[in-house]
């Protein structure tokens, strides 16, 4: 993906947003991890769906990479084991995208999250097209 000026802003997470396919492969591997304590579950998923959809316009699908590599990141400002705490930077970053986006998240988008969550994260594909 071209360099953009839609990412995150943070060094690290912008740097990983050129890279889809990793940010996909960490962004399933750190949900599982974490999705019991996310208060903010269905709309990263909602998120992420948009941002892997094709139909998405590419400067959305930057935005949203950008936040969802900040996401995966091994490291943050505010370290997510802290309780309560923990995800209060990565939930910024997430809501600062999709207030810039929000009309391009569908509501297929949002049932993918809603279906993915009811069915377990375990089940959840690994490519969205296969929703």
């Amino acid at each position: 993906m071209p360099s953009t000026d839609h990412g995150a802003g943070f060094g690290p997470a912008d740097r990983l947003a050129q890279d889809p396919e990793s940010v996909r492969r960490r962004f399933w591997i750190k949900f599982k991890k974490v999705v019991g304590s996310l208060p903010f579950a269905e709309e990263l998923l909602a998120a992420y769906y948009c941002a892997f959809d094709r139909q998405t316009p590419r400067h959305v699908q930057a935005s949203l990479l950008g936040a969802i590599a900040y996401f995966v990141l091994p490291f943050d400002f505010v370290p997510d084991m802290l309780p309560i705490l923990g995800f209060t930077d990565d939930a910024a970053v997430l809501a600062t995208a999709i207030r810039m986006v929000a009309s391009h998240i569908t509501p297929e988008h949002r049932e993918a999250a809603r279906a993915a969550l009811k069915r377990g994260v375990d089940e959840a594909p690994l490519d969205p097209s296969s929703r």
